[in-house]
């Protein structure tokens, strides 16, 4: 065997290592990990008007008119002279931040910065228990291949997992892009109330889909501990030896 032959197969040995020791180890104490963790302030018994937040977009004062007793329907025609004047008036300002920037949401950023990293764990679990498999299915043969199923069923149950774990990082990016959007509008149009109740309508949809991506993490370990450990047998070895097939 040449040393990078042999370099390949001490990978494919430790991998094969680590992912029975996740398996049998790892995944529970994670599944306990993440009820703990459901179980603390951080997702129980929280108002959803905790994560509110001041947008420091302070309203701008009303127009400044001496018109204000005549509708506006009533009002007379002005000349090119008297629209030069009325131009001089100071009216409201738009896009004005005069408190300085607007900051993003602290308890949901908080609790992006705790979550982010049980999906990134997820996704490189996943990821391994997909190669530990991919190593274990024998090759192709004719017959006796129900073992080899269940290592695809499983395989593809995996890649499954792996695929909506990486969609939660889209997720949070997309509410950021999307809050981001919103608060534009508020700076654009600071007198209307709808935008500014609009930002605090999508910080709580955010914190319920934490919460939800927190489950659905606990619900996957929990899902794919079990598929392995029932079928460890068969995944493991697929195809039983001839000897136990003539008796």
């Amino acid at each position: 065997m040449t040393d990078v032959a042999k370099k390949v197969q001490d990978y494919k040995d430790s991998l094969k290592q680590k992912a029975e020791h996740l398996i049998i180890k790892g995944f529970p104490e994670k599944i306990v990990k993440l009820n703990e963790l459901l179980e603390t302030s951080h997702f129980q018994n929280r108002d959803l008007s905790d994560v509110h937040q001041e947008l420091n977009i302070p309203v701008p004062p009303p127009l400044n008119t001496n018109s204000q007793d005549e509708p506006s329907a009533k009002r007379q025609r002005l000349d090119t002279s008297e629209v030069s004047s009325v131009m001089t008036v100071e009216g409201t300002m738009v896009y004005a931040l005069p408190n300085g920037t607007v900051p993003c949401n602290k308890p949901l950023s908080d609790l992006i910065h705790l979550v982010k990293p049980h999906i990134r764990e997820l996704v490189e679990d996943s990821n391994l228990l997909k190669m530990w498999i991919s190593f274990m299915i024998p090759k192709i043969e004719d017959g006796n291949n129900f073992g080899v199923s269940i290592q695809e069923d499983t395989l593809a149950e995996i890649q499954s997992v792996e695929s909506e774990a990486a969609a939660f990082f889209d997720q949070i990016s997309r509410y950021f892009i999307s809050r981001a959007k919103i608060v534009s509008k508020v700076a654009k149009y600071p007198h209307i109330e709808d935008y500014r109740r609009a930002v605090q309508e999508l910080d709580e949809k955010e914190y319920l889909s934490l919460w939800l991506v927190m489950c659905e993490i606990r619900n996957r370990y929990c899902s794919l501990h079990d598929i392995v450990i029932k079928n460890l047998e068969k995944i493991k070895k697929p195809r039983s030896s001839n000897a136990e097939t003539l008796y």
